[in-house]
């Protein structure tokens, strides 16, 4: 995870850091999140899977992004994102068969998402499609203009095929434990930069904007016990907070015609 490879070409780090030293302080802290033990992506998590009954049409889910997308970090497909918010829309009153699938490959930027979103609409027409990103782009400093452009054309061509998009903004990297302060600090500024870009961005493109950092950050921040053990990537826990913010707009999604 190459956390510092922008930061020379970023005049933030100074305003940050304040001092030569303090720079060299997070170029260290960098190193150290570089070499961390962080969870692997396991390829089950991308399986189809069927969750509710079978007596109404099927509601397709789809899955696109990063490693939140897909699930790292926990082991079941039931207890990633997708599959926690598929129980919810299949438990709820009304609720309908879900048949989720992912695209989502673990380490994927903004960039990225144009080959996801043509892997996502050959065959059956998702429903809905839910995206998360942003994580990456904000801890390589992408800058966020270029990534919420890159976010703005994939739900822009999902939009065209006839499927409804919910897209989580970046989330609260200002909680991510796997980062010290006050490295912490300056990935969650940069963070909250993407984010409000993000929200733009997806409006103008047609989809619905969820704001993970506002909706579930501050839970994040005070429970330990939302990361997996590498203290990045989220656990079933914390995969359950997002799937409960996701639900409203993806509940509506799912009830709309395309």
């Amino acid at each position: 995870m190459s956390i510092l490879r922008r930061f020379g070409q970023a005049a933030v780090v100074t305003a940050i850091a304040g001092t030569v030293g303090g720079a060299a302080v997070l170029a260290g802290q960098a190193m150290l999140a570089r070499s961390r033990r962080y969870a692997q992506p396991d390829l089950r998590l991308a399986m189809r899977a069927s969750l509710g009954g079978t007596g109404a049409a099927p509601l397709r889910l789809v899955l696109l992004g990063d490693s939140t997308a897909l699930g790292v970090g926990v082991e079941r497909v039931t207890e990633t994102v997708g599959g926690q918010l598929a129980t919810l829309l299949a438990d709820s009153p009304g609720g309908r068969r879900v048949e989720l699938s992912s695209v989502a490959v673990s380490g994927s930027r903004s960039g990225d998402l144009g080959t996801q979103v043509a892997r996502a609409l050959v065959g059956a027409r998702p429903d809905v499609a839910v995206i998360l990103v942003g994580g990456n782009d904000a801890i390589h400093f992408t800058p966020p203009a270029d990534a919420a452009e890159d976010l703005a054309s994939a739900v822009r061509r999902l939009r065209g095929a006839g499927v409804a998009v919910v897209a989580g903004t970046c989330p609260d990297l200002g909680a991510a434990r796997a980062f010290p302060p006050p490295l912490r600090h300056l990935v969650g500024w940069q963070a909250r930069r993407l984010g409000r870009a993000q929200t733009i961005a997806v409006n103008n493109a047609g989809g619905v904007p969820v704001d993970l950092a506002a909706q579930t950050g501050a839970v994040f921040r005070a429970d330990a016990g939302t990361y997996c053990h590498d203290g990045y990537h989220p656990s079933a826990d914390g995969y359950r907070v997002w799937a409960h913010a996701l639900l409203p707009a993806v509940t509506e999604a799912s009830a709309v015609p395309q």
